[in-house]
């Protein structure tokens, strides 16, 4: 070929393709191939057997080749297969080759004519073959046979173009010459993803199966239906020789035969056939690299930049060393113990914009819900009114009281102080949650060594559930430090004095509103769902919402022009809803607990939310409007009511007042808790956890077990450490060989485009019987000669032969030079011209 340094290329490729399927990444490169497509029974597996000169493929009716097999050729002195699933093993029976190949499709794909596009590699050395890879695909078909699915066409088709749709991939159109060519499916898809007819590459097989009187002249000689690359006749074997166990060699030399001896393609004998099509194909492959060689090369430069990321931290020293493990052992642990940090104090290097995680849920938890839980845990309004009844009256016992018993005011308020307990308790839960899931996620970067992982995850784990029993001691000190002794002369404490003035003036304070904010402040606003706006149940719409102290409105847009409609916040309560049957988003609902209607004319407005995270912070923002959770305590309510309204007017006034100093009170604790709890978990949970991983982790480490031990690494994370360095390293090698190919090697030009725009719509389309006959005369032009022209003419004029300059071997080479029939050379040259008739034979 005169081109040894691109051909010694061609190995590399295959190298290349190996390494990446074998760690499962065949797809991440594209490599210079070529694809073998073409109906069932087109003879495309004949070819390759032709290629090879052995027998080795399975045979058989209906569907074969069942899923694609890479089949690389290498020229060697020795003869055997290899086979990319069965590393090692040699084959030099070629049967075996055979058996191995249907052993492994039915391992994937069943006995029942099954298809799957997980690819076999089959590697051939031989000396009878040129350097080659090509892909042999599934013959396309129509109706499915056995247990194949229904959409099997669609399936093989869509298996054929994610083969072909690649740019470095050469298509192999393989077309029966006993089937009319404009029905071909090879060159319909080929049409379909190479329209200009850069990458195709026609073969004709069953040449010899034509109708008598009938011939492919017009299609080799590149005239009927053209191809920018042309078209290749070969001669298979029929299924007589094969089931008689004809030799391949004695079936090129019948294949030589035939073009020799056939009165229409002797002239063409030269350019036909099984070895000059694996010559050509071996040629325009090694051209096509050579022109593809420039973005292969970028690609492999991305790819070796990729990897030397990867295996940089291996590549230059030896596993077993000891002094490796131990620095990557401390390197780890340091490591560790950054991630943490920066998790926990949200300055990490890797910011997640999906979701919150690490010390954002904990500040969520601190400011959102553990006050939100708070809040729940505190009192009703009508429930604190009628305890307070019930103590005075137990005080007062058998008498009538003339003053407000102070005992009352403390007993109801250590009552409510106590309720404090177990949303604190809560709130430790879950911030200890967290922090195990922020162990875990640092955790990840130890997944090469999963004992050191998991020895390091039970540690730290260890270590929190010991101080989160500490914690819960220390967040209950700090409620029975608020029981123990009631401070009455704290500043802020409105006293006795002013809690009476309050209780005569009754319509001063309105229940639910002594704790919102008091001027009409926006506090949060946002997108929510409202579900009350479709007549369909489980309707909703999307709406832009305004959060202020005393009402909610929303809007159509953020904009905020056109406002749907202002609710006032008094006397409102916030309840959870279970998520519908259809969606899965968090849902809430506001109501009034008289049972009046909050919106139109539904009793309560829904609305919804994207995550928890976001219906939580939501729920905070309710809070501090003054909307407070539906209470869980609801039985017998409206009787105690009806008994805490027939008070005398002198209860009442104490009632008032008691209810007043506690409000008061308990405004201060609830204040100084949720100050408290947070920071008690931050000294006793979070810092103490992180001085722990920084000071004392890698001690407890090393008496948990040897250093060997935990430094060991998984079978699959040596097998990829393997398959990297082996990557790394024949990437590497690849880019070195294109340098020096790319520096020594000169490329033939690619042919002409053709002129065939008339094939888009049938291929496209689909032929009709009226497009194949309108093509059949098309070899004929308006401006070539009649058949009955004079001879001599004919070598002065180039046009009558129109359809030599578009063969891919000669595309300039001038009428009168093309040899018409290779064992006449001594008869004299104006015979050749004087058959006109031959050029302008209708096909």
């Amino acid at each position: 070929m005169g081109n040894r340094g691109m051909e010694d290329l061609i190995p590399i490729v295959n190298r290349l393709q190996d390494a990446f399927a074998t760690i499962g990444l065949s797809h991440t490169l594209d490599l210079p191939q070529i694809a073998v497509v073409g109906g069932q029974s087109a003879g495309k597996s004949s070819v390759l057997e032709n290629f090879v000169g052995r027998d080795f493929l399975p045979r058989g009716s209906g569907i074969v080749t069942r899923r694609p097999l890479i089949l690389q050729l290498i020229n060697s002195n020795t003869e055997y297969g290899e086979f990319l699933h069965c590393k090692g093993k040699k084959f030099t029976d070629f049967n075996e080759i055979r058996q191995e190949i249907e052993a492994e499709t039915d391992r994937i794909t069943g006995s029942n004519k099954g298809i799957s596009n997980i690819p076999i590699n089959l590697r051939v050395y031989s000396p009878h073959v040129l350097n080659l890879t090509l892909i042999d695909l599934p013959g396309m078909t129509k109706v499915p046979v056995g247990d194949q699915p229904p959409d099997i066409e669609f399936q093989i088709r869509s298996m054929v173009f994610e083969f072909i749709t690649k740019e470095n991939c050469l298509i192999l159109a393989v077309s029966p010459a006993n089937s009319d060519l404009a029905n071909s499916d090879a060159l319909k898809v080929a049409k379909e993803v190479d329209p200009q007819g850069v990458r195709t590459i026609g073969v004709i097989t069953k040449l010899d199966l034509m109708d008598a009187g009938t011939d492919a002249r017009a299609i080799l000689e590149n005239r009927h239906l053209p191809l920018r690359r042309g078209y290749i006749g070969v001669v298979n074997r029929s299924q007589r020789d094969i089931d008689g166990k004809k030799d391949i060699k004695a079936a090129l030399a019948g294949e030589r035969k035939f073009f020799l001896t056939h009165p229409e393609y002797r002239h063409l004998a030269d350019k036909m056939g099984t070895p000059f099509l694996q010559k050509t194909l071996n040629q325009q492959l090694t051209n096509h690299i050579r022109d593809t060689l420039p973005e292969l090369r970028n690609k492999l430069q991305s790819q070796l930049l990729s990897l030397e990321e990867e295996v940089k931290e291996f590549k230059d020293f030896s596993y077993d060393d000891p002094a490796r493990k131990t620095k990557a052992m401390l390197q780890l642990v340091q490591q560790f113990g950054t991630d943490f940090e920066k998790k926990i104090e949200g300055s990490g290097d890797q910011i997640n914009t999906s979701e919150l995680s690490g010390g954002a849920k904990i500040n969520r938890i601190f400011h959102e819900r553990y006050p939100f839980e708070v809040v729940k845990m505190e009192y009703d309004e009508k429930e604190l009114r009628r305890e307070i009844s019930y103590a005075i009256k137990n005080i007062h016992g058998v008498r009538v009281g003339l003053f407000t018993p102070d005992m009352a005011f403390e007993a109801i308020t250590k009552r409510q102080i106590s309720r404090l307990k177990e949303p604190s308790l809560k709130c430790v839960d879950m911030v200890v949650n967290e922090l195990n899931n922020v162990v875990r996620e640092c955790g990840e970067k130890m997944a090469r060594y999963p004992r050191l992982r998991d020895e390091t995850e039970r540690i730290i784990c260890s270590h929190i559930r010991e101080n989160e029993q500490r914690t819960k001691t220390m967040v209950s000190s700090l409620i029975e430090i608020q029981l123990a002794y009631m401070n009455t002369n704290h500043e802020d404490f409105i006293g006795f004095a002013n809690a009476t003035a309050r209780a005569s003036r009754r319509g001063s304070v309105i229940p639910g509103k002594q704790n919102r904010v008091a001027t009409n402040q926006v506090i949060r606003k946002g997108y929510l769902s409202l579900h009350n706006v479709s007549f369909m149940r489980g309707g909703s719409k999307d709406f832009w919402f305004v959060l202020t102290a005393e009402s909610l409105s929303w809007f159509k847009d953020e904009e905020e022009k056109e406002k749907k409609y202002m609710l006032p916040l008094d006397g409102l309560r916030l309840r959870d809803l279970e998520a519908g049957f259809m969606s899965r988003r968090s849902a809430f609902a506001l109501f009034i607990p008289d049972q009046r209607n909050v919106y139109k004319d539904h009793k309560q407005l829904e609305l919804s939310c994207e995550t928890n995270e976001e219906m939580d912070s939501w729920k905070a923002s309710f809070l501090r409007a003054g909307v407070y959770p539906e209470r869980t305590k609801e039985a017998n309510e409206e009787n105690e009511t009806q008994e805490v309204g027939s008070m005398d007017p002198q209860l009442e006034r104490q009632v008032e007042t008691i209810r007043n100093l506690v409000d008061s009170y308990m405004g201060i604790i609830s204040k100084q808790v949720r100050d408290l709890v947070p920071k008690t978990l931050m000294h006793y949970m979070i810092n103490n956890c992180r001085d722990f991983i920084q000071g004392e982790m890698l001690a407890h480490l090393y008496s948990a077990g040897g250093q060997d031990a935990l430094m060991e690494e998984s079978q699959e994370e040596a097998l990829r450490r393997e398959e990297l360095l082996k990557m790394y390293a024949t990437t590497k090698e690849a880019l070195k060989i294109i340098g020096e190919v790319n520096m020594n090697t000169k490329s033939t030009t690619l042919p002409p485009p053709v002129d065939n725009d008339d094939l888009i719509k049938p291929f496209s389309n689909g032929p009709t019987a009226q497009q194949t006959r309108r093509q059949a005369p098309a070899p004929t032009h308006p401006s070539r000669p009649a058949p009955n022209h004079s001879a001599p003419p004919a070598p002065l004029r180039p046009s009558p032969v129109p359809s030599i300059p578009s063969r891919p071997d000669v595309p300039s080479r001038p009428a009168p030079s093309v040899p018409r029939r290779p064992g006449d050379s001594g008869k004299p040259a104006p015979n050749i011209p004087s058959r006109p008739s031959i050029p302008a034979r209708p096909t």
